[in-house]
């Protein structure tokens, strides 16, 4: 079935108004950020995220076990959890170190999460840092580790403060409808994390990133921030910053998505699964192709240290940006995303496309292996090479020839390279390897398209949508849907196959649905999530996520990603 209507288009408002859709949901952000600072956050394309708080002592989830807690859990967790804390192993400097080896540009660190522990000596409350045996301002510290390194600095601040409502009278701590019972503190409230807001301002120098957790008193700590510093980039409250997921779709306007390495944003001891290197990198590939900006999170245990298994990671971030890096910092989306396994960027102002292979289990160094793209054509004065490597010598093969070639052809450009370099002792490096492609043009101009919003009707089936609002340039298109349950990232590194409708022909704008009976989704299991869009597969929550997927001349190109409710 086919219907016409007004082409659909997400649209990013420049100026104070910024409407974006992720997944699903409509969010109005005010934004006075500066042009330039977002373009600074674009050039970037990864930084680190820094969660820490007294509680990583138990190693339970940072601040949220204090929400419904008994009156003595939080006289225990408030008087006790600070007389403990002395992280005496704390470095800044070799944190700055594994964050700038890795190719991240900024770092955000938690000045402040939703317990109230603060991170610096403020004036404001005695549920401090200083009140520990540490008995230092630690964000000053990190602070001047990030200016000596030429590290950006970001603040992590925190709008709920569950202690500082807990000392006011509201001792059933709550996240939904907290005002509704936390009404007669307000003003007392604003005030309070006005001064901290302008603490944070004025004691540290120039603060170049600051992320704002929770909508309570938002719009005025933004507004605090701005006027005091008006080059501060604000993330959270002012640009998209999709938690846990990379959007299904190349988003030109700035964002950023933050996820943690591992299940928990805090240090977690035991019971924990750690992401692998590739994953990451893979990750951080995917959100640079969307045109988006990854941050990582790390835990410090109670010490300060940072365990083998994420300071490993991090290492082996660093060998592949130390290969790699020049794709990773100013580049910008191609015209499409991907072509299957291989992930597409061009360098910003220039016509130079970087390709991403990923995904190629068991190539042997020193093999030749040749990719069709369809979407990059190449020019008289086109180049192409593997980054890291000249090609010109395969170690312990001297007849081996490691030369990256191509040649454009009617169906595409088959580009041809080996994996010369050796970068493991025992030359098996399972990561991606980047392409050059300098002096080359887009090959197509590709179909514009959105997925809509889907329904299941009442005999089980789902009837999906989509607009196709610009043709481009193809002559045979069609256009089928991906659907599968979603595994939480944090659950673990794994993600479901994704299933494939039939395949519906068209040949025109308009929208367009396709109905997918019981039998193709069966095992499907569409249920509510909890406040925060957390989908935990193990207790049973999960949900349909799906998105379009359009095929112009052969090359599939993925729509935006949707969830069923």
């Amino acid at each position: 079935m086919k219907t016409f209507s007004c082409g659909f288009l997400l649209i990013f408002l420049a100026g104070l108004f910024i409407t974006v859709q992720l997944a699903a949901q409509e969010v109005k952000l005010v934004n006075q950020n500066l042009p330039e600072r977002e373009e600074w956050l674009k050039d970037a394309g990864f930084g680190m995220f820094i969660h820490w708080n007294v509680d990583t002592q138990l190693g339970t989830v940072i601040s949220h076990t204090l929400v419904g807690s008994s009156e003595a859990y939080a006289e225990k967790y408030i008087s006790e959890l600070p007389g403990t804390f002395n992280p005496v192993d704390w470095n800044p400097e070799k944190i700055v170190i594994l964050a700038k080896n890795a190719g991240m540009k900024y770092i955000v660190f938690t000045t402040k999460h939703h317990s109230g522990f603060c991170f610096w000596d403020t004036k404001t409350t005695d549920f401090k840092i200083t009140n520990t045996p540490y008995g230092k301002d630690l964000l000053a510290e990190f602070v001047q580790t990030c200016h000596k390194y030429g590290m950006a600095v970001g603040f992590y601040f925190s709008t709920e403060d569950f202690v500082f409502s807990y000392r006011n009278g509201i001792k059933d701590i709550r996240r939904v409808k907290h005002w509704e019972y936390a009404e007669p503190i307000r003003e007392k409230y604003e005030q309070y994390l006005q001064a901290q807001t302008r603490e944070l301002m004025e004691n540290f120098g120039r603060v170049d990133i600051f992320f704002i957790d929770s909508e309570a008193y938002r719009e005025e700590v933004k507004k605090l921030v701005w006027k005091m510093q008006p080059n501060c980039l604000i993330t959270r409250g002012a640009i998209p910053t999709p938690e846990q997921f990379i959007p299904g779709e190349i988003i030109n306007a700035a964002w950023e998505s933050n996820m943690t390495m591992g299940t928990q944003w805090n240090y977690k001891p035991t019971n924990e699964y750690y992401k692998s290197g590739t994953y990451l990198i893979n990750t951080l590939i995917e959100a640079r192709a969307k045109g988006g900006t990854y941050l990582l999170n790390i835990g410090p245990d109670q010490w300060g240290k940072l365990n083998e298994a994420q300071q490993g990671r991090l290492m082996e971030l660093a060998a592949w940006n130390f290969v790699n890096g020049d794709a990773i910092q100013n580049v910008r989306p191609w015209v499409v995303q991907n072509e299957g396994n291989i992930w597409l960027t061009r360098q910003k102002e220039k016509n130079t496309v970087y390709a991403y292979i990923t995904d190629i289990e068991g190539w042997e160094r020193g093999d030749r292996k040749s990719f069709l793209l369809k979407s990059v054509k190449t020019t008289r004065d086109s180049r192409i090479s593997v980054l890291g490597q000249t090609g010109n010598v395969v170690e312990y093969q001297p007849a081996t020839d490691g030369n990256a070639y191509f040649e454009q052809t009617s169906v595409g450009l088959t580009i041809s390279v080996v994996r010369a370099q050796r970068i493991y002792n025992n030359h098996r490096w399972p990561n991606p390897i980047v392409v050059k492609l300098e002096n080359v043009e887009p090959a197509l101009e590709p179909v514009k398209f959105a997925t809509l919003e889907a329904n299941v009707s009442g005999n089980r089936t789902i009837v999906f949508r989509t607009e196709i609002w610009a043709m481009g340039d193809g002559q045979d298109h069609s256009i089928r849907f991906e659907y599968r349950n979603r595994v939480s990232s944090l659950d673990s590194g794994a993600e479901n196959p994704w299933k494939s409708s039939n395949v519906l022909p068209f040949k025109g704008e308009g929208e367009y649905t396709l109905e997918v009976s019981d039998e193709l989704f069966a095992g499907l299991n569409p249920k509510e999530d909890n406040e925060n869009d957390i989908v935990n597969a193990s207790a049973g929550q999960t949900r349909i996520e799906y998105r379009a997927v359009v095929s112009q001349d052969g090359l599939q190109i993925r729509g935006n990603t949707m969830r069923l409710e």
